[in-house]
């Protein structure tokens, strides 16, 4: 009776780390783990389409996350996307000319904006818009552009 019991008290410890893990997995996986400074500063970006890019998805410079995307909205005017992003406030030299892109990581397809940096001797602060843009690539779109050429390059011979 003692040893089933303390069996089943193992299998219970086992069981449990499991869904811990599984847990902390599925935080990893869907981009909900916490960024570590809050007290960064706000700069924007406009982009002709985002994709997939969803709030809270990485802002990266060098592979490094610099900051978070915190939020996504349509300006009715231009027709474009306003993107507004969290930088931690330990990159506070980012030169004013920095270049924003939206790309995909991993096999998951999860959508980030990459910085690149310009050469300025200015640098962003609070409320600043980067002004050197490239939207998300869409693969269903370059698809369809290749089968397009290669259809009117076989049409021609």
């Amino acid at each position: 009776m003692l040893q089933s019991r303390s069996v089943e008290i193992w299998v219970g410890l086992f069981i449990a780390a499991g869904m811990a893990a599984l847990f902390m997995l599925a935080m990893q996986v869907s981009n909900l783990t916490v960024m570590n400074d809050d007290a960064g500063y706000s700069v924007t970006a406009r982009f002709e389409n985002i994709s997939g890019l969803k709030v809270r998805s990485p802002v990266t410079m060098a592979g490094v996350r610099i900051g978070r995307v915190t939020g996504i909205g349509f300006d009715p005017k231009t027709f474009q996307a306003v993107v507004t992003m969290n930088i931690s406030s330990s990159y506070n030299e980012l030169p004013l000319d920095t270049s924003a892109a939206i790309y995909t990581s991993g096999l998951l397809g999860e959508q980030y904006v990459g910085l690149e940096p310009g050469g300025d001797f200015e640098v962003l602060k609070e409320g600043d818009e980067i002004m050197l843009t490239q939207s998300a690539i869409i693969l269903e779109q370059m698809i369809g552009q290749f089968l397009f050429s290669q259809g009117a390059e076989s049409e021609s011979k």
